[in-house]
């Protein structure tokens, strides 16, 4: 039991302190670091006022925004594609406002995209700060799979099994979905073992869910923070 407690003592770290001038990172270099940070997270961000006027996004964020599947910008405010998708969204942004943790399951057609509404700042009204936490998506994971099979030195064959296997295919449908016998997928599935030193494929999986993000690089982000529609 005091072990337990001990395990979830929180610990408070010194702010570290500004660098000099003359030495260190200046003030305008370490807020560029501060937006790439926000760059290099595999969810999506957006930032909005608690009314829904957007003020950030990141590179993930500001893709759905452009996509338009389930949210969109009209005049500086984030809207859905839906009056149903909208009033879910205020009723989130009213929520984060008061200073609570808000969930959507925002829907659209036969698409679901859950959101987290974060509030940021305990001041409560229309301009509190509201941080929308958008789910991961697949095509960040599908370079996450790439970087590890490169890593491991996987065949293009190995690749695709692992692929399958964090989709949650079980030897028999990864056979049915590539055209081979289970033997053959049993015998990439013994390669991937060795090679990875993983004796479990459930473990593969798992190993490739917590890594790293792994993000495409964009040629087109702005040089300075932020990325606003009308930028």
């Amino acid at each position: 039991m005091e072990a337990a407690a001990q395990s979830l003592t929180t610990f408070t770290l010194p702010r570290p302190a500004a660098p000099a001038s003359s030495g260190g990172i200046d003030a305008r270099a370490a807020a560029r670091c501060a937006w790439r940070v926000l760059e290099e997270i595999d969810y999506g961000l957006i930032l909005l006022s608690a009314a829904g006027e957007l003020q950030h996004a990141n590179q993930l964020g500001w893709s759905e925004l452009s996509r338009a599947r389930f949210l969109h910008v009209e005049e500086g405010q984030v809207v859905g594609e839906s009056a149903a998708v909208t009033q879910e969204l205020r009723r989130g942004l009213q929520a984060a406002a008061l200073g609570r943790r808000h969930m959507l399951m925002l829907r659209e057609g036969g698409d679901v995209l859950p959101v987290t509404c974060v509030p940021l700042l305990p001041a409560e009204g229309s301009a509190t700060p509201v941080l929308l936490m958008l789910a991961r998506q697949s095509a960040t994971r599908n370079l996450n799979v790439g970087f590890f099979s490169r890593t491991h030195g996987l065949t293009a064959a190995e690749e695709s099994v692992l692929r399958h296997l964090c989709d949650g295919l079980q030897v028999k449908e990864i056979a049915r979905a590539k055209g081979v016998t289970p033997s053959t997928v049993r015998t990439h599935l013994r390669s991937l073992r060795e090679k990875t030193g993983l004796r479990h494929i459930r473990l593969l999986a798992q190993r490739v869910a917590m890594l790293p993000p792994m993000l495409p690089t964009n040629p087109t982000l702005p040089a300075t923070p932020g990325r606003m529609l009308h930028q």
